[in-house]
């Protein structure tokens, strides 16, 4: 595995391929960052990774300084899935001066759910992606870029983004990576107590709950089912809240747009999204239906 830490290397470094396979993260890699690598080996000539927790997609009072860094693990876990390439830059090789130019994206779809609650954190993720895609896929013919469907508004606001933008590049998602009780693999994990640990699965079994009341609504109601979601929705905060959780939502969405489904919507485009903290975690999860 080959590393380099500035774009003119890692451009160097690609100079002999022409179809890349590009998986971004912030480290503290899990295996749900391994199984997008491996995703992306038959998908391009060459498998890039990045290294980078990115300031501008942290607010203020959140966990940038905290944020776990387990460089000499990360490589070796990318080296032994596979990993061509890896791009680690330092803030002043990604960031020489002070980014003003902003990759603002669709409020619409942007400024709900994981927007509203943690305001500006998608310009920062769309302004740090851009400028990833561009440093490993200039001059590129084309190209493919991989994420998790564990982060799905960031999946369809980043997949808008390069649609728009008309970029040479195939957005590919990989499945969420579940450990055996189901909870959903983050890095954020690792904050959890042990206590806390045993409790978190609570939050993948409350969107099946929720996601179980929504069909069964939509079979029962066909024409009216979407007026007894904000009860449904409201029922299923409660009873995290009772747990000891705060709850920031608990939701059904359409998957084409995020919006509320209307009754035209069938059940099967569905998706059931939800934050909450528990203790000083903020844990999200969705579930397709």
């Amino acid at each position: 595995m080959h590393i380099v830490h500035t774009i003119p290397d890692l451009r160097a470094a690609l100079a002999a391929y022409q179809h890349p396979a590009f998986v971004p993260t912030m480290g503290n890699l899990h295996e749900g960052h391994l199984a997008l690598v491996r995703q992306a080996q038959p998908l391009g000539d060459a498998t890039v990774a990045s290294i980078f927790v990115n300031r501008l997609q942290f607010l203020p009072h959140e966990d940038f300084d905290s944020y776990p860094r387990t460089w000499e693990a990360d490589c070796a876990q990318l080296r032994a899935a596979g990993c061509t390439v890896l791009f680690a830059p330092r803030e002043p090789d990604l960031y020489p001066e002070p980014q003003t130019f902003k990759v603002q994206p669709d409020p619409l779809l942007a400024d709900i759910l994981e927007g509203q609650f943690r305001p500006g954190f998608f310009t920062g993720v769309c302004t740090v992606v851009m400028k990833l895609l561009s440093a490993v896929f200039a001059g590129k013919a084309n190209g493919t870029a991989l994420f998790g469907q564990k982060d799905y508004q960031q999946l369809m606001v980043l997949r808008r983004m390069v649609q728009q933008f008309a970029l040479p590049i195939t957005v590919v998602a990989g499945a969420t990576q579940r450990a055996a009780d189901g909870l959903a693999l983050s890095s954020r994990n690792g904050y959890l107590s042990e206590a806390e640990r045993a409790e978190a699965v609570q939050l993948s079994q409350a969107l099946r709950t929720l996601a179980d009341q929504a069909l069964a609504a939509a079979q029962a109601q066909p024409t009216a089912w979407p007026a007894s979601l904000p009860a449904l929705e409201q029922q299923a905060q409660q009873a995290l809240a009772a747990r000891g959780w705060q709850c920031d939502y608990l939701t059904v969405r359409r998957r084409s747009d995020l919006q509320p489904p209307q009754a035209s919507d069938s059940a099967g485009s569905l998706v059931v999204l939800g934050a909450a903290r528990l203790g000083h975690t903020r844990l999200i999860d969705n579930l397709e239906t």
